[in-house]
């Protein structure tokens, strides 16, 4: 059996010996639009693309720098190679996060020209926290034990077409790019 993954666009990619010539948004952009949040257990179907759209939104909202926000929309580009596995359950899973964070570094330096520094990681945190707060509650009516974040943009969790979260994605993706 191969120890690779064949990616939307064809490639032969090896999570565990990722090359960043392989790397493509076109994969992550479709991947991620059809992976839903929660491990599927939600209410509606609402996809890890919608919530990194949202989550690059809500940083541009609040004024962060281009990077920052093109960090946001990547933040869970790893997910388009390796899935994802919810909190409770990655928290246990040490070398899987070794793993995960070695591929997000790859592609944030493939994309921002270097990995992020304490502060950006922090404001990018944050702006997800934030996200899962309310994606928590409207997809399965639960509360997180803080308070209610304070969004500057008003979210949908319309069910939306795979290609259109796609299509948004990947120009969000250039409106960034070409914004560093």
């Amino acid at each position: 059996m191969a120890d690779y993954i064949t990616t939307y666009t064809e490639e032969h990619f090896y999570p565990t010996e990722p090359d960043p010539e392989k790397i493509k948004i076109e994969d992550i952009a479709h991947s991620l639009s059809m992976q839903c949040r929660g491990n599927g257990h939600v209410k509606s179907f609402f996809s890890v693309g919608q919530h990194c759209i949202n989550c690059a939104k809500e940083a541009e909202a609040r004024g962060y720098s281009p990077r920052t926000v093109l960090a946001c929309l990547l933040h869970d580009a790893s997910e388009a190679y390796m899935s994802d596995v919810p909190r409770p359950f990655k928290k246990e899973l040490p070398s899987f996060i070794e793993w995960e964070d070695k591929l997000l570094d790859l592609i944030y330096k493939k994309w921002l020209g270097s990995m992020l520094t304490k502060e950006e990681a922090k404001l990018v945190k944050t702006v997800d926290d934030d996200m899962l707060y309310y994606d928590l509650k409207v997809l399965l009516n639960e509360t997180m034990d803080r308070p209610e974040p304070k969004l500057c943009i008003e979210l949908s969790y319309n069910v939306r077409p795979f290609k259109d979260v796609e299509r948004e994605y990947l120009a969000l993706f250039d409106r960034y790019k070409k914004a560093l």
